[in-house]
């Protein structure tokens, strides 16, 4: 399946080249209100006691702004912050090269901590409960192992599985912290700013509508935000009124709830194909002809959020309300 402009996973390049929309404080930081005041809160604590921050897992789907927060919180404890990623960290040698280069209360952010290999695991632990590092020098009888002290350091995970997390990993987090989908009034002012800082002129209607169709997702939100400024260049006047907006949401593909093709596709493949009964997330997969994982993580968090789509221990069906959006009749 084509990758598509709704996918919070997808990082282009502006998400480089514009840093200038990630914002810097808490104070800066629109939504997630309950997080981020207890982040406050932590933040202040450690800084007090003049000490490293507690590990901290954010988890939550993707596009919601976790590497955002993890740049945030290295900010606001005045910390440097070293950025990797599960998949990246391949070796032990890998781990413990990160480990030795950080300077005491730094910050170190793991993206997609979920997939770090096991063997990985296993040197993370005393790192994070003693800061201290076990490196097994030679090999056979002559191997032995020293140990190396660690400067006091937070680690950051990220992860949009955290049920994929061992439970010794994730019981090793002394903050833990879940990010949930974003309401249209705070997506709303996320775009009001992203607009000023592009000097995109918006109308207020505009923005709304918009943020109503960004599937709560701030990645989403800025994204669309700039196909639509380039349908408003070349199709209007440059200034994104309602009517350009709907015009140009329409030319994407995109429904009044934020629903595309690909999501339109997966509640017609249950319905149509397997007649309306459950089915299994594999057979879901091979069906439409994509990693479960992507279903699992990109698709279905929203489509069973506005209650269109619902897990039972027979598989996933569309429910009621998902009949009634696709003008169908309900199939009990």
């Amino acid at each position: 399946m084509e990758e598509n402009i709704l996918n919070p996973n997808l990082i282009e390049d502006e998400d480089f080249s514009e840093v200038s929309l990630r914002p810097k404080k808490l104070s800066e930081y629109i939504g997630q209100t309950k997080v981020k005041e207890s982040m406050k809160i932590y933040i202040e604590a450690a800084k007090k006691r003049k000490e490293s921050l507690d590990h901290v897992l954010l988890y939550g789907p993707p596009g919601l702004g976790k590497t955002t927060l993890s740049n945030i919180i290295a900010n606001e404890l005045g910390s440097n912050i070293k950025i990797t990623s599960g998949p990246a960290i391949e070796r032990p040698g890998d781990l413990a090269a990160l480990l030795t280069n950080l300077s005491e209360n730094d910050v170190l952010f793991i993206d997609e901590i979920h997939r770090l290999n096991k063997n990985i695991e296993e040197i993370l632990y005393p790192a994070l409960e003693d800061f201290c590092l076990d490196i097994i020098i030679g090999k056979g009888p002559t191997a032995k192992s020293i140990r190396l002290d660690l400067p006091k350091f937070t680690l950051i995970g990220a992860t949009t599985r955290v049920g994929a997390l061992s439970a010794p990993l994730r019981d090793r987090f002394g903050i833990v912290e879940k990010l949930e989908l974003y309401s249209v009034k705070d997506l709303t002012t996320i775009i009001e700013r992203s607009s000023n800082i592009l000097e995109i002129k918006i109308e207020k209607d505009a923005a709304k509508e918009l943020a109503k169709r960004s599937r709560g997702t701030p990645r989403i939100a800025n994204r669309l935000l700039k196909r639509i400024r380039d349908y408003a260049m070349v199709l209007g006047d440059g200034i994104l009124t309602l009517d350009v907006t709907k015009m140009a949401l329409e030319k994407l593909d995109i429904d009044d709830l934020g629903l595309d093709n690909v999501d339109r596709k997966i509640l017609e493949t249950i319905i149509y194909k397997y007649s309306g009964k459950p089915v299994g997330i594999e057979t879901l997969a091979a069906t439409l002809n994509e990693e479960v994982t992507t279903i699992e993580d990109v698709y279905e968090p929203y489509l069973m959020q506005i209650g269109f789509l619902a897990r039972t221990p027979k598989g996933r069906v569309v429910t009621a309300s998902g009949y009634e959006h696709l003008g169908l009749d309900y199939l009990k």
